[in-house]
């Protein structure tokens, strides 16, 4: 469907569009003339060691230089029991009645505290902050005096931010008055399209024969046909070369620009899909059903947030989680139910490739000029999400990032494209090409791995050489051996120490003396209180935030905080329909090309089973745009190849297909 014929149905349905916008319009300037200002007030505590415990210096004796690190769990138990029913009810009796939120104060490692009070009365905001404040030393010696804790020991407040100004919070108001316009004016773009296709309906019973709508046949510039392969490129492009920490402002990590081109993609086809103009391809339905299978978990997360009486960050982070659940169907669909031909599907996949390799290049830049290009992109509308992204050193070695928002999201969307660039340089299909068009994705990716310094990167390399090796000729695997192994070579001489500092990180993995290593193993027996709470749904996709509680550098383990048991079988079997689908196109291919094809989708998923467990995967958009188009991709192919696939023999005819011969093999087929 083009631009033009989506223009052309909105203005012949404008009866439909026109009222139901305005009613948004106006459903709007009420919200925001009836809602009333919020005001938000903070204050800061830091909890102080006793002097039994800290014995203050007799030179200066300062208070504050005890709070140490130490009563960091002090500090988390403080935070729940103010976050819960009871302590609510007791503010509620003290007059704090208006919503608050209890947690650690940003970006700091000690036992700090930041109260927020939330309200619509200033002057009532500002005593109630004052009021928690105040309640939060009380809870904090009552807390001790049930344990029976010495006075002479028992942990002290100390006020760090006294209660400020409460300042209005338009910000809210705004997004309410904004989610109003935007539900109104899908619902008339939907409406207006049912209403068009079952009016087009009802004139095709009525006339079978009538002749086509008149002024289809002109063509002008801007009514050029789109597809999904166009659309998607686009997407592509914008998630590749726009920084993937630059979003729009008050979206979080999943208002990148790719993410709300993909959310205006799916408009697009649910536009030309109920108008009749796209048809899902047969045979392409196993990865819309496993998407389904993702979404319900997600939305029961979802409901269990809600049921749990979360904070306002939390709930935020829940509405942040259903957009992103939005842009991974978006993508599912649109390439496995909006791409209809097969060389289309070819054209993405390089164009992914292609795409890739320049990221790739982009990260030798970073690597050998110890600097990130990403920094210095700025683009007006846009702000970073994630606060105060620095040059990451390991070793002697920068670790680049090109424009991924962190060197393991660069390494993890690499190694999962590596293998469908090595299926390309071999394709026959491509050999008219130079060698440096078909090898130099190869050659970029594949080098730009070792680059990151990160265990993530190598685990992924090493599962592509395996799985795609493995399954070679002799005399190709013996090739690509002695090539990697003169690649290793060459690192070892241009840039020295960078093997070493590699096999160092795994020595120390395996010895368990690596900090970064011993601090992931200690948060996975942290997450077994949060799961044994909530162990169906969890407490709700996107919520479990760093700023809140921890980082888990392992998407198994934040699934099973944030979706419980049921989101990490559907992330699960998700990942195996992927490797299924490798494994299937493997099979029923009928050119060693398509069979290569198959090895490559058989590996990327499985990069992706392994390298899930090193880091939040998910929580990265470029890594996860990536992997939800390849997983759509390989159902797709796999329902054309299964269409071209000869018919099992039966007793009729005892002989396949399969075993005549082609009628001439030394064409390669079309692609």
């Amino acid at each position: 469907m083009s631009i033009g014929e989506i223009l052309a149905v909105l203005r012949r349905r404008w009866y439909v569009m026109v009222p139901l916008t305005l009613i948004s319009l106006l459903a709007g300037a009420h919200l925001y003339r009836s809602v009333p200002v919020a005001y938000q007030s903070q204050s800061s505590v830091a909890l102080l060691d006793s002097t039994a415990v800290a014995e203050l210096a007799p030179a200066f004796g300062n208070p504050i230089s005890n709070a140490g690190g130490s009563l960091v769990v002090t500090a988390d138990v403080l935070i729940r029991t103010l976050s819960g029913t009871d302590a609510a009810r007791d503010l509620q009796g003290i007059g704090v009645t208006d919503p608050y939120t209890v947690g650690f104060a940003a970006n700091t490692s000690g036992p700090m505290l930041t109260l927020t009070v939330t309200g619509t009365d200033r002057e009532n905001v500002l005593e109630e902050t004052n009021k928690l404040t105040a309640f939060a030393g009380e809870t904090l010696n009552a807390l001790q005096a049930a344990a029976k804790v010495k006075p002479a020991y028992m942990v002290q407040t100390a006020p760090v931010v006294l209660p400020q100004t409460p300042v209005p919070q338009m910000k809210s108001r705004y997004q309410q008055v904004l989610g109003v316009v935007i539900v109104g004016t899908t619902s008339a773009f939907a409406f207006s399209f049912l209403t068009d296709s079952l009016l087009a309906a009802l004139r095709r019973r009525r006339a079978a024969g009538a002749a086509p709508a008149r002024g289809r046949g002109r063509r002008k510039p801007w009514g050029r046909q789109l597809d999904a392969t166009a659309l998607l490129s686009c997407y592509l492009a914008l998630a590749f070369f726009i920084p993937s920490n630059l979003t729009l402002p008050g979206m979080g990590g999943v208002g990148t620009p790719a993410n709300v081109f993909a959310l205006l993609c799916l408009f697009w086809y649910l536009a030309a899909w109920i108008t009749g103009r796209i048809r899902p391809a047969p045979g392409t339905r196993l990865p819309r059903v496993v998407m389904c299978l993702l979404a319900f978990s997600v939305l029961g997360s979802y409901l269990a947030n809600a049921m749990r009486g979360s904070s306002h960050k939390e709930i935020l982070a829940a509405d942040r989680g259903l957009i992103g659940l939005l842009v991974w169907v978006s993508l599912v669909v649109l390439v496995s139910a909006g791409i209809q031909d097969r060389e289309r599907l070819d054209v993405l996949l390089r164009r992914a490739v292609v795409m890739g390799a320049v990221v790739a290049a982009i990260g030798f830049y970073d690597f050998f000029t110890a600097t990130n290009i990403a920094d210095s992109i700025s683009i007006p509308g846009l702000q970073s999400s994630v606060a105060q992204i620095t040059t990451l050193d390991r070793g002697s070695f920068t670790r680049p990032r090109s424009t991924t928002a962190q060197p393991l999201e660069f390494g993890g969307m690499l190694a999962i494209l590596l293998p469908f660039a090595v299926q390309q340089a071999f394709d026959p299909v491509r050999r008219h090409l130079r060698a440096w068009r078909r090898w130099g994705p190869v050659v970029l990716m594949g080098g730009a791995l070792p680059l990151t310094v990160s265990r993530t990167s190598i685990i992924g390399a090493l599962i592509v050489i395996l799985v795609m090796v493995l399954r070679w000729k002799p005399e190709r695997r013996w090739a690509a051996i002695g090539l990697l192994m003169g690649s290793v070579a060459c690192f070892k001489v241009i840039i020295p120490g960078l093997i070493g500092t590699i096999t160092a990180l795994f020595a120390s993995f395996v010895t368990n003396s690596d900090s970064s290593t011993q601090a992931r193993t200690v948060k996975y027996s942290a997450i077994v209180p949060y799961l044994t709470e909530r162990p169906l749904f969890g407490r709700g996709f996107g919520t479990f935030l760093p700023e809140l509680f921890f980082f888990t550098d392992n998407q198994y383990m934040l699934t099973l905080a944030e979706m419980g048991l049921v989101g990490l079988i559907a992330l699960l079997v998700l990942l195996f329909t992927g490797i299924h689908q490798g494994g299937a196109i493997r099979r029923l291919a009928r050119t060693e090309s398509d069979r290569e094809l198959g090895q490559a989708f058989f590996a990327s998923a499985l990069v992706s089973l392994v390298i899930a467990a090193t880091f939040d995967a998910l929580s990265f958009p470029m890594f996860a745009g990536v992997f939800f188009l390849t997983i759509a991709a390989g159902g797709s192919y796999l329902g054309f190849i299964r269409r071209t696939a000869p018919e099992p023999a039966t007793v009729e005819s005892p002989c396949s297909p399969s075993s005549q011969p082609p009628a001439d093999r030394s064409r390669v087929p079309a692609r």
